[in-house]
């Protein structure tokens, strides 16, 4: 263990010109290594120190430069990262006492440890270092990945994941253009095919409704389900019509002419919705479903973090489990489905969604690019809302210097 340790305790430096050395662990692992001329032990980064409003956002030139710590981590260079709602949530405490769980599962660390924090879900760029046993990637592959809430994030310029969340990026995409994909990609695929049940195999001619068409996971849920030969519905604004239209949207809703369930209950009954509004659509929405054929309904938007945010980790559990259990069996007895869905990183997703991006089936929508001098005006964007498309900051130029 400490000779893989001692393996790990290397120093990064940008050169012109990297050179790699054979290293050998015990006389049986073999590794190239870049050498340096000098230790690299911190990095430029946005942090925030504390939870709070935009004026938290911290621009450092200190940030600690990540470390490989398990066998199956990379480093990856940034080159682009992409901003979400939960980006907002978060620098406002949002999930708190659950993501400093899941960090601290054994609670050594004081209360705080997590700071400085650094924000940013999605991340394109080059592997750097792949950890002992890291087979699929090697230093300088292109790549894109979900950072999970519990983790560093991408707005710095080197971030450290799981192989297991990383994917070898779309080749038809620029880097900024990946950034706009990964978070809103694999929580639509954990909602629509993990919790949902839905495949290629599975999907033609069902007849899907997303509520709330126009955002990041609707509009990646219409290009995803359309090519997978889905009918496919959406609510949205009248200003984003011909937007979510452009994106295959077979027929639109428009939320802002009135009440929105009752153009909607004149249409043929669902098989599946995806609920990306939350509010009072639960009163309403599973009375679209086909009852007593399999028909779901999953919202993205749940009680779950608030719940341990508010009355701790113990209690907010079990007052999650009980709501999940009593919406669930009210809505069984009436023939449908009540489900919720979570984000969930996953790499063999992105491989997947690669494949269907190079094939032309799935476009980028990015509707503003900042650069990495811009993340306190990215995030004013972003705090404005309706937005037609993702907010990208570009954190680096190219992979050049890796």
């Amino acid at each position: 263990m400490s000779s893989v340790r001692h393996l790990y305790r290397r120093c990064w430096f940008h050169l012109s010109k990297s050179r790699c050395v054979e290293m050998t662990c015990n006389g049986s692992q073999k590794r190239l290594l870049s050498t340096t001329k000098s230790c690299r032990t911190i990095m430029p980064a946005w942090v925030i120190d504390k939870y709070g409003s935009n004026d938290v956002l911290r621009f450092t030139k200190n940030a600690s430069f990540p470390v490989i710590n398990y066998p199956n981590e990379v480093i990856v260079k940034v080159s682009a990262a992409g901003l979400n709602p939960l980006d907002i949530s978060m620098r406002g405490g949002y999930g708190a006492a659950t993501l400093s769980m899941k960090r601290d599962p054994l609670n050594i660390k004081q209360s705080g440890s997590e700071f400085p924090l650094v924000l940013g879900r999605d991340v394109s760029g080059v592997v750097m270092e792949c950890g002992l046993d890291v087979k699929y990637f090697r230093e300088r592959d292109e790549v894109w990945a979900a950072i999970p809430p519990w983790k560093q994030g991408s707005l710095a310029e080197f971030v450290v994941l799981s192989a297991n969340e990383v994917s070898h990026k779309p080749k038809s995409l620029s880097h900024i253009e990946a950034a706009a994909i990964p978070y809103v990609a694999t929580t639509a695929w954990s909602a629509l095919v993990n919790t949902g049940g839905l495949s290629k195999d599975n999907c033609a001619k069902k007849r899907i409704l997303i509520l709330g068409g126009s955002g990041g996971v609707g509009t990646f849920a219409i290009q995803m389900l359309k090519a997978w030969g889905a009918h496919v519905t959406v609510t949205c604004s009248q200003n984003a019509e011909r937007f979510v239209r452009e994106l295959g949207a077979d027929h639109v809703v428009d939320y802002t002419a009135g009440p929105v369930e009752e153009p909607l209950r004149a249409l043929e009954k669902f098989n599946l919705i995806l609920d990306n509004v939350g509010g009072d659509t639960e009163r309403w929405a599973l009375s679209l479903l086909k009852p007593w054929s399999g028909a779901k309904y999953v919202t993205l938007v749940t009680p779950f973090l608030q719940n341990t945010d508010r009355l701790g980790i113990a209690d907010g559990m079990m007052q999650t489990a009980a709501t999940m259990a009593t919406k669930a069996l009210k809505h069984l007895v009436s023939g449908v489905h009540y489900r919720w869905g979570f984000f969930a990183p996953s790499g063999p997703a992105l491989d997947e969604i690669r494949a269907m991006v190079d094939a032309g089936k799935i476009r980028a929508v990015v509707e503003e690019t900042f650069s990495f001098s811009q993340v306190p005006q990215a995030f004013d964007k972003m705090e404005k809302g309706h937005a037609r498309g993702k907010t990208v900051v570009e954190i680096s130029k190219g992979g050049d210097d890796v």
